[in-house]
Parts: C-alpha cells; structure tokens; sequence
C-alpha cells in the first residue's frame, strides 16, 4: 500500500469516527423524555464544535508533545505546549510539502477527542445547564482528555516494539489498541464524578422515564457501529492485516453482547427489549475497543458474551448504590471499558494468563485501568464542583420538571407538543 493510499484509509475512518457523535446525540436523545431531547442532543453536538476548535487550536499540540523526551507523565504538553505544533503547524508544513499522513492522523484523533467529550453527557441527562456543560466540556478535554490521550496514543513503534512516547504504553506497557482507557474508562469515570456532583433526578426511582422514542435510538446505535469500525480499524493506521482483525472482532464482540444482554433480560425480567439490544450492542463495542487488535475473533466473542450479562447487572447498581447515571454510562463505559480491558491480560494473543504467559500483562493493563479511573475521576469531579459552586450547573427543580428544551433552548424536539404553538380555525 502507497502512504497516499494509507492517508485515504485514514480520512475515510476520520469521517466515520466523527459521524459517532451525531450517532451518540440520536442514541442519548431517544433516551431522555420527549422535553428534554432537544437538551441532550444538544450536548453531543455543542462538544462536536467546541472540542473540535479547542483540538485544532492546542489540544493536538498538547496530547502528541515531546514524545519520548522525558515529559512529565504527559502534562507537561499543557505548560510547555510546543509552538510548532498549535493550529496544526507542523503537520500542516508537511502537507504542503506532499505528506498528508500526519496530518491525516491529527484529524482522526480529533474525532476521538470529540466523541469521548459527548459520552459523558449521558450521565447528567434531563438537569444539567447546556452553558455550564459546554465550560466544563472544555476544562475536562484540557485537563483530562488531552494529557491523557499522550499517555497512550502518543507513541513510536520501530520493527514492531514500542520505543517511546506515552508513558502509559513505553514505561508500564498498558496494551490499548483504540483507546479503552483514554476514551471509555475515563469517560465513564468522569461521568460518575458528575452524577455525584449534580445529584439525582427530581423523583429518582427505578422505571422514572421510559425512553420516549426507541426508534431513534436504535439508529443511534447502528450509527455508532458503523463508525466503530472507523474507530477500531482505523487505529492500526493502515488498511492491513490488523485492521482487519480489527474490524472482525468489531463484528464479533457487539453480537455476542447483544445476545447475551437480551438472554438476561429475558431470565431477569420476564421481557427482552429492543433498548436492552441496543445497549448490548454498545457494550460490546465498548468492550472490543482496546482488545480488537490483540484477541481472536472467538475470543472477541466470548468477551462480548461476558459483558453483554456484567454491564446488563451494572447499570442496575445504580440503584442499589444511589448515584444518578442517567443513561447509564458507568454501567456501560466505565464497566465494559475496565473489562475489556483487563481482558488483553487473559485472552490477549502471546500475552494471556490463560494462555500460559502469567499474570504480568494483567497486572499492567490494570494499572493503566486504575491511573486512568483515579485521574480522571478526581479531576472530573473538582471541575465539576467548581462549576456546580461558581455559575451554578443544575437547572432549578422547577425546569427540570417542566423539561429544560424550552427553558435552555427555546425550543422543543416535536412541534405539535411545543406550548407555544396554538390552534387556529
């Protein structure tokens, strides 16, 4: 394959990849009440903007600094930012001068900056102020999202070994294809920060709000497949034989979730439902995210079996512990993303306990699984409580109820149910 030809593949997964979001923003907006949809949708797309803006401008320069030089654990990209690389300098000089790769690469790992941003909202539906989020979904890409995406996206690889860069995969040795760390463990973390800091929903109760339209929530989620193959596939950087055990094991995992998640609501609940699918499939998309390169597809499988049953039995904790996760992203993110994860430790092909190479892999992939989590957790929630103290971030128990589209936006998503509209013969 020529690098013209690689720089192609790269685009054409970039634009799948950033065509997750309004996939996110369909999946999240079925979910909500019919008064709160405009508001949730919202979310997704208003971080689209703001963290595309904030990747071009630095956030680039920030997550992909001083590979290998000694950084600081990765943050050193926020106080020495490198100046050749703000506004995509340097990859923007190489394009001009006929390499497109790289900058190729910028692109597409801004579409993953984009995406984990929008995840979090999920967890503050129906009760969050849209200005307060977007303040927070710009401190969190600085602060968390960027610094460490570099501890393990950004890295070398000579003859196949990793040579240096994020720290997370040269010093400790965290295998993460996709990023199931950086995008779903410490989303998921992040959102259970916030859920905590907002509190719960007025009249919070198992069954409160039914989703109020599944029909688009299902076309979040085939939205949302198509573009994780993008997202898997494409993060070997090269249309070969990896990306397609990539792309296989992308087939693999969601099915077997889907499978297994319909089978426990049946046994559990008497009734196997099509949001219950969905979500299985997520699940195991989650799941697949950091393993896909490194399992067999039987084994892709197995993990989508096993965690279709454990996020299934999760998102119900919620209600035994008392947080208020409104669709679920701890149960779904922050759980799939820890067992994916710690799966590359078990099943992982020349790496896995069960496969006779001991339990060092697993203790590392747990490391990065804890750091991450840790981070991002206490970061989320101080950002998060700044806000909720200073500007405020949950609308009053009065807009909640009412709905906040009307009261954020002006606006509702179904115009015969909007107050302002009246009847004229």
């Amino acid at each position: 394959m020529t690098h013209q030809n690689t720089t192609m593949f790269l685009t054409i997964c970039s634009a799948m990849v950033l065509f997750m979001t309004p996939g996110l923003a369909f999946f999240y907006g079925g979910l909500v009440r019919a008064s709160s949809v405009v508001s949730m949708m919202m979310m997704s797309v208003g971080s689209l903007g703001l963290i595309g803006v904030l990747w071009v401008v630095y956030g680039y320069a920030v997550s992909f600094a001083n590979a290998g030089a000694g950084n600081f654990y990765g943050l050193d990209g926020i106080f020495t930012i490198d100046l050749n690389k703000l506004l995509l300098s340097d990859v923007i000089a190489q394009a001009k001068l006929g390499d497109g790769f790289n900058l190729a690469f910028a692109g597409f790992q801004g579409t993953f900056a984009v995406i984990t941003v929008a995840l979090i909202s999920g967890a503050i539906a129906d009760r969050a102020r849209f200005g307060s989020w977007m303040v927070f979904a710009g401190l969190w890409a600085t602060l968390v999202y960027f610094p460490v995406a570099g501890w393990i996206f950004n890295f070398s690889v000579t003859d196949g070994v990793v040579t240096d860069g994020g720290w997370l995969v040269y010093n400790i040795g965290v295998m993460d294809f996709a990023g199931g760390t950086v995008v779903e463990v410490a989303s998921g973390a992040s959102a259970l920060a916030l859920a905590l800091v907002l509190g719960k929903r007025f009249g919070f109760t198992k069954g409160m709000h039914a989703p109020h339209n599944v029909p688009l929530v299902l076309i979040g989620v085939a939205i949302l497949w198509f573009g994780w193959f993008g997202f898997n596939a494409g993060s070997q950087l090269a249309a070969d034989g990896v990306a397609a055990l990539a792309f296989v094991n992308t087939l693999a995992a969601p099915v077997g979730a889907l499978v297994t998640w319909v089978a426990y609501e049946k046994i559990v609940h008497g009734k196997p439902t099509s949001i219950g699918a969905g979500s299985g499939a997520v699940a195991g998309l989650v799941a697949i995210t950091p393993s896909c390169a490194y399992l067999d597809p039987i084994w892709a499988l197995a993990l989508g079996a096993v965690v279709g049953v454990v996020c299934a039995y999760a998102i119900e904790l919620k209600f035994v512990l008392g947080f208020d996760d409104s669709l679920d992203v701890v149960g779904i993110h922050l759980v799939g993303g820890i067992v994916g994860t710690l799966w590359i430790g078990l099943f992982g092909q020349h790496v896995g306990l069960f496969f006779g190479h001991g339990a060092e892999q697993l203790g590392k992939q747990a490391i990065g699984v804890g750091v991450v989590m840790l981070y991002a957790f206490v970061l989320s929630y101080a950002i998060g409580w700044i806000i909720q103290k200073t500007i405020g971030f949950r609308v009053t128990s009065t807009d909640e109820i009412a709905g906040v589209d009307l009261v954020m936006h002006g606006e509702v998503g179904y115009a015969g149910s909007d107050p302002r509209w009246t009847w004229k013969n």
